[in-house]
């Protein structure tokens, strides 16, 4: 019996085991444990669970697809967790790292990724689908219309790359837009050169104004008082980089702390 998709937990169940199959080979295979979130019915658990050298794990909310994925896939047996990725405690079920792997909700895509940053440390590599706009603005450079808050912080700690687009049709139900698969592998950066936190609410300040100067849109950061010149100011946060925000948060840094 298959499993009914439920709007509420934005389930589009893809049904081309091809496409699943290109989707799992973006996985490097070079971490052992993996993490599926939101299998439903388990078209890239079973490529996952082809895959030798993989340690295949699942996290599903919906009890109806739990119950569907142990039927069919009693090899996952009690890697298979019955939960909220949003809530799992990674450092508990992973004493290593782990990757992440899914046809990603569109509705809660950008929290799954907001949780990847938390556990940047634990997790090495992320292959995700999502919904094509989000998985081009991940993966954009500076200077593209749809590059924002999410692409400077993912984009200072992993090397992103967007695989391919998946066509409406190819889901049960159709969602109303394309899909995107991106690869994020971690980078070098173990440590930005500055204040992390200063380096967030600085990304996320420039953003929420985005037509505004760096110069006036910081000032929900740095208050009211006259900031010295930097080249920076006068630009736009689309136009500027990871390496760009790093120097505005030492810029900043230094204007509140001296």
């Amino acid at each position: 019996m298959d499993v009914w998709a439920k709007k509420g937990l934005g389930q589009h169940f893809l049904k081309d085991r091809q496409i699943a199959a290109r989707i799992v080979a973006g996985l490097s295979g070079n971490t052992r444990n993996v993490l599926e979130v939101g299998p439903g019915m388990g078209i890239l658990t079973e490529h996952l669970l082809a895959r030798p050298g993989l340690a295949t794990y699942a996290a599903e909310i919906d009890r109806e697809s739990v119950s569907y994925l142990h039927a069919h896939f009693p090899a996952l047996g009690p890697r298979l967790i019955a939960g909220d990725f949003l809530t799992l405690d990674l450092h508990t079920l992973f004493d290593g790292p782990v990757a992440i792997i899914g046809n990603f909700p569109y509705n809660i895509s950008s929290q799954i990724f907001f949780k990847i940053l938390e556990h940047r440390n634990q997790i090495p590599e992320v292959v995700g689908m999502l919904q094509k706009e989000v998985a081009e603005r991940i993966a954009c450079p500076p200077g593209c219309k749809t590059y924002g808050i999410l692409s400077v912080l993912l984009q200072a700690y992993y090397h992103i790359e967007y695989l391919f687009t998946v066509h409406e049709h190819v889901f049960v139900p159709p969602p109303k837009v394309k899909s995107g698969v991106v690869r994020l592998i971690r980078n070098e950066t173990q440590a930005l050169a500055c204040d992390e936190t200063l380096f967030r609410q600085l990304v996320k300040s420039t953003f929420n104004q985005r037509r505004k100067t760096i110069r006036n849109s910081i000032k929900a950061v740095t208050g009211s008082r006259p900031l010295p010149p930097h080249e920076l100011l006068s630009k736009r946060p689309e136009q500027l980089s990871v390496a760009d925000f790093v120097a505005l948060t030492q810029f900043t840094s230094s204007f509140l702390f001296n």
